[in-house]
Order: structure tokens, then C-alpha cells, then sequence
């Protein structure tokens, strides 16, 4: 199957984290997506942006013949996203200002991400997912 997903929280997401980078030299492309969490009353994301990408990312991964790793880290209710230190905010590796933000993996390192204003662009997923 060519689209690989990962499903990770704040609580989980070191060792979801570990599998995804332990796999990524299999795949021709592996992306983080940091997005909101489900709104358990209603079934939808308390974050606009998202409910607007998420759909489109997916149709654009799902649509490749490459196999692609996407790990889905989900930051949490609004309160906790909200939060000045929340863990992603302050993590050196993403510096997380927005949701959704949809990162590039490579060598282990990030190598290129779409923000929340840009997250729904196919062009620009597709860029991503290519490496330009």
C-alpha cells in the first residue's frame, strides 16, 4: 500500500515518532502532519484549516504510486494547542506556530513545510511530497 499512516498524540508521539523515523529510509516520502483533534461532540476538527486540508493531503497522498509514511501528530483541544509551551511549540525540531503544518522528513531532519495557509494548496503538497 502506497500511503503508510502513523497516528500519534502529545502522550504517544516519541515513540510513534522513533517507528516513523526507524522507516523512513523505505519510502520515497515521509511527512509529518501536525492537526487538531476531533472535537468529541462532533465528530469535526475545532480548527478550520484543518478541516480544509485534510482532505486535500490525503487525496493527494492516497493518489501516488509512491509508498508515502504520513505520521499524523494531533496537538490536542484548543486550550492545550493554545498553551505558549506546548510541547511542539517548543520542540527545536518543529517550532510549531500553526495548524495544520505539513513537514517533509528527510535524512532526518525536516526539509521543507507547508503552514496552515498553505496546507490545502495541491500544488504545493505536491512540491513537498516531490522534494522541491
Amino acid at each position: 500500500m502506497p500511503l503508510k499512516l502513523l497516528d500519534a498524540t502529545i502522550s504517544t508521539f516519541d515513540s510513534v515518532f522513533e517507528k516513523f523515523r526507524a522507516e523512513a529510509p523505505k519510502n520515497k516520502a515521509n511527512l509529518i502532519l501536525f492537526l487538531a483533534d476531533k472535537d468529541p461532540s462532533t465528530s469535526l476538527s475545532w480548527c478550520p484549516d484543518c478541516v480544509r486540508a485534510e482532505p486535500v493531503i490525503y487525496k493527494k497522498l492516497e493518489a501516488t504510486a509512491d509508498d508515502v509514511a504520513l505520521l499524523r501528530a494531533y496537538v490536542g483541544d484548543r486550550p492545550t494547542w493554545r498553551n505558549p509551551v506546548h510541547p511542539w511549540r517548543v520542540d527545536s525540531r518543529f517550532k510549531l506556530t500553526g495548524v495544520p503544518t505539513l513537514f517533509r522528513w528527510e535524512n532526518d531532519a525536516i526539509k521543507g513545510h507547508l503552514e496552515d495557509h498553505e496546507a490545502h494548496v495541491e500544488s504545493k503538497i505536491d512540491a513537498l511530497v516531490a522534494g522541491n
